[in-house]
């Protein structure tokens, strides 16, 4: 069997349901990766289960009401991190790479009622 350039384009299609998870997995690794020493605390289970929720979150998005949507969805939760880590949190007295001094952080961030 023989392998053309149809078929190869075939294979790796950028308009396929594969590529919006990839894409999103992606995304959400590399924000992981910049701003892991910010969210270092917390369970694996739920760092995993936000990957898993984030990924069928897009491609649900990409089914359900388009690319468009879902690429949209990818850019705009991007941006909210960008901004979370570079502007929100520098003007209330926090590193957005490190997350010093981590008792402000930590106090910004943590949601009162959490066990």
């Amino acid at each position: 069997m023989s392998v053309t350039a149809e078929t190869l384009m075939q294979r790796f299609s950028l308009d396929s349901l594969w590529f919006d998870a990839t894409l999103a997995a992606l995304l959400h690794g590399v924000n992981s990766t910049l701003f892991a020493g910010v969210h270092r605390d917390g369970p694996a289970l739920r760092r995993l289960a936000g990957l898993v929720g984030f990924v069928a979150l897009t491609v649900a998005l990409s089914v359900l009401a388009g690319r468009g949507w879902a690429l949209g969805f990818l850019a705009a939760s991007t941006a909210f991190v960008f901004y979370f880590h570079a502007v929100w949190l520098p003007n209330h007295g926090v590193n957005g790479w490190t997350g010093e001094p981590r008792d402000r952080f930590l106090s910004l961030t943590r949601r009162k009622n959490r066990a």
